[in-house]
């Protein structure tokens, strides 16, 4: 049976609402009766007892915001009410840290299917990388994946095209009524994406990927270097058998940067990578050679094939967005206890999105492993901040339409409970964007919340699978690293059924505990880590944005 309410933590002085309760219900909760005065909507919160103008309001066992008015006992809290607080942090407050590891006795010597690469790391999948070093090049990216895809079957069905044709021929017809009759497509009607059990004639290649940015030239000398590094990282990553690099020749993104930072990554760096410079003859030539060293490129990276690797060397990003009130209660929580258990095993978790950070930065500091570590985690989120303040765009402004209307009133709400995913483990090692870590363990990757930016960011410190939790629902992949989507309610999961890969929302109605649920969403990750494709995957959701470094929350 659904409980309505819940209390995070002893400390909090908020209940979370797990249902709708109506104006005027009384609710009993650990001895105490609340009168509601006005309706408080599922994933909302109502305060424990008066508060005055000021007053600290916490979540969590965390200070998340303060009282804008007077907050009556029973009553939500609004955005007209409430107002953004955190409590401050410094390294020099460190305070001692222990925790206990889970019993992991059950997943010890598990393994799945990997790519082992010659410098030891290992991938979750094989794929060749095409990109630009300038956008001067996105349209020839274009027309290489329009080629290669289509004759080496990786192409997308034509799903949606086919429907545009069905209709324009009947128009064409004068069936006008019968297009307006149209149904529209259902998930039982509508045919699923390519699946890697197709009969492609690059059966361990599961697919080419193809970049397009708008970087590289007339920006700064810092997003034009940041830009190399990232493709540096996305060159060594575990996932990436080969890559063909496009150069226009002139950009500010010189193929020197590329292959010193490639180098820096990886000292003895030996995937096949093939730069091709449009300035040194004509457009057909650069492409047609291209075209060649890729599909031999293509025959090379075939010869690797899965095997069985310890899970240990899996790297899991813990992302979250569209979250809801629900995140830091259920999926979060539940990634948390998965890094747990992959940390205590030897395996690495990345922790990024720094502005959803905001407002837990001292029990990350404290967590830390080393006074540098977390000294480094402080410069970069002050400098971090600082940057937003200064454009009057500060971390306190995160929160969207969306995840307010969910019950994310202030960013430290969100923030608390998106710090959740990282579990409980201390932390190894922090690191600035497009930076690779060889630390083992939990770690603090600096990225934007942006989903897209922190995917992209969170693939390039090496992550070969990311949790994506979400409570609204949002259709992003990345294309060298699969994204599972997991959602925080099972309303969320059945709507969307072609984005959800796994439902964490048997926590909320009691049905499973979070230790119970953590261990489904481990045998699943590796099910993916084996070969199974995500909804991301299947839909073709290779979202690719560089971070220009500038504010993005």
């Amino acid at each position: 049976m659904l409980h309505k309410v819940l209390k995070v933590n002893p400390n909090d002085n908020v209940i979370v609402a797990l249902r709708d309760l109506p104006a005027g219900e009384v609710v009993e909760f650990e001895g105490e009766s609340y009168l509601l005065p006005h309706t408080v909507y599922a994933k909302h919160k109502f305060v424990t007892h008066d508060l005055e103008t000021g007053d600290a309001v916490t979540m969590y066992g965390v200070l998340v915001g303060r009282a804008s008015q007077p907050i009556k006992r029973g009553e939500p809290i609004t955005t007209y009410n409430l107002k953004h607080d955190s409590e401050s942090y410094s390294t020099a407050k460190r305070q001692p840290y222990s925790w206990t590891p889970p019993d992991v006795s059950k997943w010890v010597g598990r393994t799945f299917k990997g790519y082992r690469r010659s410098d030891g790391k290992v991938g979750t999948y094989n794929y060749w990388l095409v990109i630009p070093l300038v956008f001067c090049e996105n349209r020839n990216v274009l027309t290489l994946k329009t080629a290669f895809e289509r004759e080496l079957g990786y192409a997308q069905p034509e799903l949606y095209r086919d429907q545009v044709r069905e209709m324009l021929h009947l128009y064409q017809n004068g069936q006008l009524e019968t297009v307006q009759k149209l149904a529209p497509f259902t998930d039982s009607s509508t045919p699923r994406p390519w699946s890697n059990d197709l009969n492609r004639p690059f059966k361990n290649v599961d697919g080419i990927k193809f970049l397009t940015h708008e970087g590289g030239c007339g920006g700064t000398r810092q997003d034009a270097h940041t830009l190399c590094s990232l493709f540096a990282a996305y060159a060594v990553h575990p996932n990436v058998a080969g890559v063909t690099v496009l150069s226009l020749g002139c950009q500010n993104s010189e193929e020197k940067i590329l292959m010193d930072e490639i180098h820096k990554r990886s000292p003895k760096f030996d995937k096949p990578l093939y730069i091709f410079e449009q300035q040194q003859g004509t457009e057909a030539a650069m492409m047609s050679a291209a075209i060649k060293q890729t599909f031999l490129g293509l025959i090379k990276a075939n010869e690797c094939e899965r095997e069985d690797v310890s899970i240990t060397e899996l790297v899991v990003g813990l992302k979250c967005g569209g979250s809801d009130g629900f995140s830091g209660i259920s999926a979060n929580p539940v990634l948390g206890q998965v890094s747990d258990i992959l940390v205590t095993l030897g395996g690495k978790t990345l922790l990024a999105e720094f502005p959803e950070l905001h407002g837990v930065e001292q029990e990350l500091l404290n967590r830390c492993v080393t006074e540098e570590k977390a000294a480094k985690f402080e410069k970069l989120m002050r400098d971090y901040s600082g940057k937003a303040d200064a454009v009057g765009s500060a971390f306190a402004f995160n929160p969207s339409p969306g995840n307010i209307k969910d019950g994310l009133i202030t960013d430290a709400i969100k923030s608390a409970g998106a710090a959740k995913k990282g579990g409980s483990a201390p932390i190894q090692d922090v690191t600035n964007y497009t930076e690779i870590s060889h630390e083992k363990g939990l770690q603090l990757v600096c990225t934007p919340g942006n989903d897209v930016e922190a995917t992209t960011g969170k693939t390039a410190a090496g992550a070969t699978v990311i949790l994506f939790t979400t409570g609204l629902g949002t259709p992003t992949g990345n294309p060298i690293c699969p994204v599972m989507k997991v959602s925080t309610n099972s309303k969320l999961a059945e709507k969307m059924v072609d984005v959800i890969d796994f439902n964490c929302g048997t926590v909320v109605t009691g049905e499973e505990t979070i230790a119970e649920n953590a261990d489904a969403l481990l045998e699943e990750i590796i099910a993916v880590a084996s070969g199974k494709l995500t909804h991301a995957q299947r839909l073709g959701q290779d979202d690719f944005i560089p971070w220009k470094r500038g504010v993005s929350l």
